[in-house]
């Protein structure tokens, strides 16, 4: 009797789990590389959620290796997100296993500095040199920050990983600040790579030169502003919000519109509008834009065509991070504005 009834439980359990499935998790836990982690491409195309299954897709995700393992372009800190939504959705263990091997994966590719390459374990060119760009290492301690304080559903994670998430995040904190660009002993903001053992600002593609990066400065600064308040954050939070006010560009909007059915990147000039470079030069600040042939330009009109529409070289971020995240900062830790 107790046996038959063990049964029943394990059929409803089947069963259970049976219904209790995420199309997109499912598809996840499919392009999970063996290491944990996951690739942003398969081949020269980008993943894609939304393409059927087949053999031949299968068979391609099958020779992917642990190579492709990446935190670029969201990779990984996207996929574990889904799953565990899934989890709290369904709570098919399975997600949850698989969203914690991601989460141990962004562990074991921490460097003991604090930071984090753009790839692991493939460390061929600036894949292994600390990472901002695109948001790379900000969206891998985003994940460890939601594990260690059970934030946004990740309060089902294992308790182990949560203290590894801790003291991970307390490094990449240490990191943050160490690799804020100082000019005459006034920290600025930040580079978009840095040299993984030396921290200081490095070239990564042929037109992304080392330089002070505006936009992923401003994810940076968004997420020291999540930590519990510092001398060391409170300094770095307030140089760098100084040197965007210092470093603005008014007069001119950037956009992108269509022509001849190409999508055409315009600079031009607008009373209202309010834009920083993607890039300014370590020392002078001044603008740069890097080419294909890795020349630098000083000029946004002296940049090739195929990379001035093919890449985005200025942001508006900045202005609501001056606005209203600061403000907002200022008023919950009682602090006034310099």
């Amino acid at each position: 009797m107790k046996s038959s009834l063990l049964f029943i439980l394990s059929l409803t359990t089947i069963f259970c789990f049976a219904q209790s499935k995420d199309t997109l998790a499912d598809k996840v836990l499919i392009y999970q590389l063996p290491n944990g982690g996951w690739g942003k491409q398969l081949g020269t195309e980008a993943v894609d959620y939304s393409l059927a299954i087949d053999n031949d897709l299968m068979n391609k995700i099958k020779a992917s290796g642990d190579d492709h393992a990446t935190i670029d372009n969201s990779a990984t800190s996207k996929e574990i997100t889904i799953l565990i939504n899934a989890y709290n959705t369904t709570r098919n263990p399975i997600y949850l296993r698989s969203a914690e091997k991601g989460i141990d994966y962004l562990l074991k590719m921490q460097y003991q500095n604090g930071g984090f390459p753009q790839y692991y374990p493939n460390s061929a060119i600036y894949r292994k040199q600390i990472t901002y760009n695109d948001n790379a290492m900000i969206n891998a301690l985003s994940i460890l920050y939601n594990v260690a304080e059970g934030k946004k559903g990740f309060d089902v994670v294992d308790p182990k990983l949560k203290e590894r998430s801790k003291i991970a995040v307390k490094k990449g904190i240490d990191c943050i600040l160490k690799t804020q660009y100082v000019q005459d002993g006034k920290p600025t903001i930040w580079g978009d790579q840095y040299n993984e053992v030396t921290l200081k600002p490095e070239k990564a593609r042929a037109f992304e030169p080392a330089s002070l990066a505006s936009a992923e400065s401003v994810s940076i600064v968004r997420f020291l502003m999540l930590q519990a308040l510092t001398p060391e954050v409170e300094k770095a939070v307030n140089s760098a919000i100084q040197w965007f006010k210092a470093h603005k560009i008014e007069g001119y909007s950037y956009e992108v519109v269509k022509k001849n059915n190409k999508s055409v990147r315009t600079l031009r000039e607008d009373k209202n509008s309010l834009i920083w470079a993607r890039f300014y030069d370590l020392e002078t600040n001044q603008p740069i834009f890097g080419d294909r042939d890795g020349t630098i330009k000083y000029n946004y009109n002296e940049v090739s065509e195929e990379r001035r529409n093919g890449y985005s070289w200025y942001v508006d971020s900045p202005q609501k991070l001056i606005d209203k995240d600061y403000p907002n900062w200022l008023k919950n830790h009682n602090l006034k504005e310099l």
